[in-house]
């Protein structure tokens, strides 16, 4: 079976980790797999295609820094034609635009996250592009909720198939000197820098966290529009000398080796492979309960759940785990082992590869 998949690509956020572990999973299962990029202005796409090639999937790439391109659409037509595709795989809203206008070829789509505005003025298009898809796949429980009851799309065309892990990201460069203090407890978020990520909550937290456990830092990997915003609140908050922004990092592994604990105060979220990358580093989460992160953490047993938009909640969660290292690493532990049993690589693959059955007329 030949597959092509289409991705817009800027970086490395949770969806491209999807792909650079999708992808050689379904090689491996005997798929003909290829990939198109749809690729951003600048260097941030290089990372994320020096990685697809060292895992052997084959790839073409095409400049898209504007949103939409006709001429763009007529050159995908021709490149999934000319692959004599049997089945295209979109992500995200750019890639199921463009994978739309494709007739002929049965469509997937996978929908990656629960963004509210997909729900708003663009409903119109999701469900047109729903009508187009064949099969689509949410990431979560959670997302597929969404999809059938704000979006409104046929719930009957929906399986979930949840991200899958099994060991951390390999570096892709080396890491900036990140310079934090000796004997800092470092609370990692691994996200954007973007309202969707809550990042703002977790430096509201922070002199909370700070008046009982003053060596604890906050330490954040991504980049986004909300920077000079975040810099400016934890000044005005007393703790600009206890946040750390260094943006993306070419070894993720070994930041998540310094951390005490990683925090997830995400407002809304397709799934968060965040939460997964730490319990596979056997490190507690203090997540936002929102979206798919109830499924993925058990509350109490793999990590602490806490209201969304809730400073005072957060802090109290994650201090409370500062108070208890022991606690701490029981609960890593524990999400250790759930992330090996409930959210393997191999159960991605294999469930992605029913939809696949399906969409091509299997039962």
């Amino acid at each position: 079976m030949r597959v092509v998949h289409i991705h817009r690509i800027g970086g490395i956020g949770g969806s491209e980790r999807h792909l650079l572990t999708l992808l050689p999973a379904l090689a491996e299962r005997g798929l003909d797999v290829h990939f198109l990029g749809l690729d951003l202005a600048g260097e941030g796409p290089e990372p994320f295609y020096r990685e697809l090639a060292a895992a052997g999937i084959e790839h073409e790439r095409f400049p898209a820094p504007r949103d939409f391109e006709p001429f763009l659409a007529f050159r995908l037509m021709r490149a999934v034609f000319e692959r004599k595709t049997d089945l295209l795989h979109t992500h995200l809203v750019h890639a199921d635009l463009y994978g739309g206008l494709v007739a002929g070829t049965p469509l997937v789509s996978t929908k990656h996250n629960d963004d509210p505005f997909k729900a708003g003025k663009f409903k119109p298009v999701e469900q047109l592009l729903g009508r187009r898809a064949r099969r689509m796949i949410a990431i979560s429980g959670a997302l597929k909720r969404f999809a059938v009851e704000q979006v409104e799309l046929p719930a009957e065309k929906i399986d979930v198939v949840h991200y899958g892990l099994d060991g951390l990201p390999q570096p892709w460069g080396e890491n900036p000197s990140l310079d934090l203090p000796t004997g800092a407890r470092v609370l990692l978020i691994v996200g954007r820098l973007a309202e969707q990520k809550g990042v703002d909550v977790a430096i509201r937290a922070l002199p909370a966290i700070r008046a009982r456990h003053h060596d604890a830092v906050l330490l954040v990997l991504g980049e986004g529009p909300e920077r000079a915003a975040l810099e400016a609140l934890a000044e005005k908050l007393g703790v600009r000398d206890a946040v750390y922004l260094p943006g993306r990092v070419g070894d993720v592994a070994a930041v998540y080796r310094t951390a005490e604990i990683v925090v997830h105060p995400v407002r809304w979220e397709g799934f968060g492979l965040a939460l997964l990358e730490a319990m596979v580093a056997s490190r507690p989460v203090v997540s936002s309960a929102v979206s798919s992160a109830p499924e993925i953490v058990t509350d109490g047993e793999t990590g602490v759940l806490v209201p969304p938009n809730d400073p005072r909640a957060l802090a109290e969660a994650v201090a409370s785990l500062l108070d208890d290292r022991a606690w701490g690493e029981a609960l890593g532990r524990a999400g250790d082992e759930r992330a090996r049993s409930e959210f393997s690589v191999a159960r991605m693959a294999e469930g992605t590869l029913e939809v696949y059955d399906r969409a091509l007329g299997g039962t």
